[in-house]
């Protein structure tokens, strides 16, 4: 039987339970009643244009505080599933209409697991030849550079070190010995229960599994889910690993366009595309968040194509307002989405360990695939990290790094607009380690990258994100891998090369 909707006070309080249910311990109170509010809404019990109750009539009802209400609203309302309009509250998103196909389908029957698609330089095949055309252009990037590079002394190394001695010690057999494919239990726990918390995915420590960068774990998904002539989608402009990973394996690259809510869905294909490559919580390069409206139809544009959807989350963790949104892999029509995370861009490059969340039918696979490959990253390693995430050291780093990283930025974007004049438009740094700054499409935005990291500031063009005939132009400027006063002296001493190039373009142009 069907059950009504949620349309009284008292009936939404009287649905809503508070009270720890397993696997929730030390889960906040307000996120216990942001995600059964959520449910209620992915669900339809809440449906669009429902209003929601006062905050402090809704709190008296459950008897918590009016912030615990506030705090669980307020992330409703950062996700797209809640907006506030004047005269009204707060009311159920229209958008939360794109959630029935997958509400309905979720009713009507269990979810069904898809199949699964199971020495010299004159030697090299046609495969190898494109392996060493890609990695000649990764080699010829600045090597000193990285969009989403951290400061490295800003890391807690003494205590990573105590961790790690006092594991060296105690190490029995089991540490000297190659590790499980999956990855150590420990570890992959660990990063289960963070991964619940904090993004909000659906997982368990059996769908984690352990590599050694984001760039293995596409590599692994385009060797098992591409065959060669296959056609894979990516963002444009995007992420130039993603690229090389899937032509590599033998995959047909096409693009598709993003705007400020993302990648933009109506131009997603009708037919012939097997995998979506997407960074959905801050688009790379140019720092978009997607819409809720515009996740759920990428979910179900992938649920109709019989698609994979590729969730690469490489630095979410940094946010310097609100919570982190809640990942793609966590909303209905998730099952078909292999979650990317990273410690490497988290903690520090010299690391090596990443992970994969990924839907029930494809564990074995993937854990057959590096069986393969690469086999299984350092036991001690993973072992320290696991130490280091349980012990609470690693949701303090991620404290003090967001607040030093929030001075960086701050302190760049000030000196941006006091500095660099109407000619550049700086783009959404809210999330992550990089901001873009878009220059005129005439600009030549490659030299002026070169500029721009000779004056100290770490910079790349835009145009080296794209693959379209005609790029947008730009600059990729980090503030992770620098210091708040560094940043400010580098963008003054850069602005005069930067509006010399504003004026000889405006000048050509007369």
């Amino acid at each position: 039987m069907t059950r009504p909707a949620l349309t009284s006070a008292g009936a939404l309080a009287r649905e809503i339970r508070l009270l720890a249910a397993p696997g929730e311990d030390g889960v906040p109170l307000y996120r216990r009643l942001y995600r059964q509010l959520r449910a209620h809404i992915l669900s339809g019990h809440l449906p669009p244009g429902a209003r929601l109750p006062a905050a402090r009539t809704f709190a008296a009802d459950l008897r918590v505080s009016r912030n615990t209400v506030e705090a669980a609203i307020a992330q409703l309302v950062t996700e797209g599933f809640v907006e506030r309009r004047v005269g009204a509250g707060s009311v159920v998103s229209s958008s939360a209409r794109e959630v029935a196909p997958f509400a309905d389908a979720a009713r009507r029957a269990p979810a069904a697991r898809g199949a699964i698609r199971l020495a010299g330089r004159a030697s090299l095949s046609a495969r190898g030849e494109d392996i060493l055309r890609l990695g000649r252009r990764e080699w010829a990037r600045d090597p000193e550079f990285g969009p989403c590079a951290t400061n490295v002394t800003r890391f807690p190394l003494q205590a990573w070190n105590r961790m790690l001695a006092r594991r060296a010690r105690r190490a029995g057999a089991d540490l000297l010995v190659p590790a499980d494919a999956r990855g150590l239990e420990e570890l992959r726990t660990a990063i289960a229960e963070h991964a619940s918390l904090t993004r909000g995915l659906r997982c368990s420590s059996d769908q984690v599994l352990i590599v050694g960068s984001s760039q293995e774990a596409l590599d692994l998904a385009a060797r098992l889910v591409l065959d060669p002539g296959d056609t894979a989608l990516v963002e444009d402009p995007g992420y130039s690993g993603a690229r090389s990973a899937f032509v590599s394996a033998g995959a047909q690259l096409r693009t598709v366009a993003v705007d400020d809510e993302g990648i933009v869905t109506r131009d997603l294909p009708r037919s012939g595309a097997r995998l979506v490559y997407v960074t959905p919580s801050h688009q790379f390069p140019l720092g978009a968040t997607m819409s809720l409206a515009r996740r759920m139809a990428l979910l179900r544009w992938a649920a109709a194509q019989d698609a994979v959807v590729i969730e690469d989350d490489y630095d979410s963790e940094f946010r310097f307002g609100g919570q982190p949104l809640a990942a793609l892999q966590s909303l209905p029509g998730g099952d078909r989405v292999l979650y990317v995370g990273t410690f490497n861009k988290v903690l520090f490059p010299g690391l090596r360990l990443a992970y994969l969340v990924l839907p029930e039918p494809w564990l074995e696979p993937f854990a057959a695939a590096r069986r393969v490959t690469s086999g299984s990253c350092s036991p001690l390693l993973q072992s320290v990290l696991a130490e280091f995430i349980s012990s609470g050291q690693f949701a303090s780093y991620l404290r003090q790094a967001r607040q030093f990283y929030g001075r960086c930025r701050d302190r760049l974007v000030e000196g941006i607009e006091r500095e660099w004049g109407s000619g550049v438009q700086l783009g959404p740094s809210n999330t992550g380690l990089h901001l873009t700054v878009r220059v005129a499409d005439d600009v030549d935005d490659v030299a002026l990258a070169r500029r721009a990291r000779a004056a100290g500031l770490p910079a790349a063009s835009l145009s080296g994100c794209s693959i379209a005939r005609t790029p947008p132009r730009g600059l990729l400027l980090n503030y992770g891998s620098s210091d708040p006063e560094r940043l400010a002296t580098a963008a003054r001493r850069f602005a005069p090369a930067l509006l010399a190039a504003t004026r000889r373009r405006r000048a050509a142009a007369r």
